[in-house]
């Protein structure tokens, strides 16, 4: 049994007695594989709905990120208090949604240590026991083995059977069930063998079990590259304006549809490599996990979309309430200054009514005083023309000399 404790014990004990159970149950490696990666996404699907919560929370913050962006192109500082603040009043985090899509990660490790260790898992054997299992067949088989010494396990529990007698002798308490080994066959398959990537080398059969085997390490991949797209575009479908109105342009633009992108290519990619550097299993257990990720996700995106389009729906209805109240209200105000240009109501005080009466009998002055004087002028140039001298030349004092004469030019009276 267990005689050392670790962390990662955490994980690996509770699920490696799950998939002794499932194996135990269905006698079968392959069936127990795809149940047990049914299970563990089920598991961890209340971590994947909180990322993808987060995810889509932070999707919808993107157009007020990209305004406050543009608006602080040229104080960075600025620009990330703003955002900060945003977050905050919005009830999102960076740092939250990164945790929450980083915990299934972290997870799956340890996962992996339990498909990797069948002996030690599937079989209920302590380390002890499964190394020295490992050892008794590696030295009566040593060619069955590869330099990589993460999966002498899945290679020896194939081989217990064979070499029973040895491990009686070796390890004279090993019980019947241990001996029985692990049947990893499936649908003619082995699941316990790596998928040979190079099919035009030497070492290649064109049997079912060396396609198959890298059939679903291909598949594996492939299902991985449909997730991500299909996490892209239900991400993109919930970015919205402030009216609540799908914004496209900006869901194609945003810097978490960039990362997608690249994070689209690079985990199939990975997966890839994956398939064809581990045991086939493995793989198996990637492809049905992305499987019901692939089923999952939508689920949880058409969930939470319902509520987030609620409150879009709220949020444009009271855009529209408001600005439907503004326009009743400046229809109201149009109405009172045309019928009422002066602004005199009911509840007009006495001393503004006084001021405006003032008002109104300065303008009537000013207005008489101007039209008097407008007269006057009229009346004066009128004599000024009547009363011009002969010569032409205005009556200008300063223009008068000693022996200025204004009747110079004047007719003569016959007494003179």
């Amino acid at each position: 049994m267990f005689l050392a404790f670790q962390l990662s014990d955490i994980i690996t004990v509770p699920f490696g007695w799950l998939l002794s159970v499932l194996y135990e149950t269905t006698h079968n490696y392959g069936i127990a594989m795809i149940l047990f990666a049914v299970i563990v996404q089920l598991i961890l699907l209340p971590l994947n709905a909180k990322s993808k919560k987060s995810m889509m929370k932070m999707s919808r913050l993107t157009p007020k990120m990209q305004a406050i962006q543009q608006k602080y192109a040229d104080d960075p500082q600025r620009q990330n208090q703003a955002i900060q603040e945003l977050q905050k009043s919005e009830g999102v985090s960076m740092g939250g949604g990164c945790l929450w899509s980083f915990i299934p990660i972290l997870i799956l490790f340890p996962l992996f240590a339990v498909i990797r260790q069948p002996i030690t898992y599937i079989l209920m054997q302590s380390a002890d026991t499964a190394k020295q299992i490992v050892e008794v067949i590696k030295t009566a088989a040593p060619d069955m083995f590869t330099s990589n010494a993460a999966y002498e396990q899945v290679v020896a529990a194939q081989l217990i059977p064979q070499y029973a007698a040895e491990l009686r002798a070796a390890i004279p308490d090993i019980s019947e069930t241990v001996l029985a080994g692990i049947n990893f066959d499936f649908l003619g398959i082995n699941l316990g063998a790596v998928p040979q990537f190079n099919v035009f080398s030497a070492s290649w059969v064109w049997d079912w079990a060396h396609i198959g085997a890298f059939l679903i390490a291909l598949t594996s991949a492939a299902c991985q590259l449909l997730q991500m797209v299909i996490s892209q575009k239900t991400n993109d479908s919930v970015i919205t304006d402030e009216k609540g109105v799908q914004d496209k342009e900006t869901a194609k633009n945003s810097q978490q549809n960039q990362s997608m992108k690249v994070m689209m290519w690079m985990m199939p990619l990975m997966s890839l490599w994956i398939g064809f550097t581990v045991s086939a299993g493995l793989s198996l257990y990637w492809f049905i996990g992305g499987v019901v990720r692939m089923i999952s996700d939508p689920i949880m995106t058409n969930h939470y979309r319902k509520i987030y389009d609620a409150e879009d729906a709220e949020r444009l209805q009271k855009a529209l309430e408001q600005e439907r109240i503004e326009a009743e209200k400046e229809r109201v105000r149009a109405e009172r200054r045309a019928s009422n240009p002066d602004g005199i109501t009911a509840n007009t005080s006495k001393k503004k009514l006084e001021k405006q009466q003032r008002d109104q009998e300065q303008a009537a002055k000013a207005a008489a005083a101007k039209e008097y004087a407008a007269r006057k002028g009229i009346v004066e140039e009128a004599a000024r023309e009547e009363n011009a001298p002969l010569s032409g030349v205005s009556d200008r004092p300063f223009c008068k000399g000693r022996n200025y004469d204004p009747d110079r030019y004047a007719p003569k009276s016959m007494e003179e």
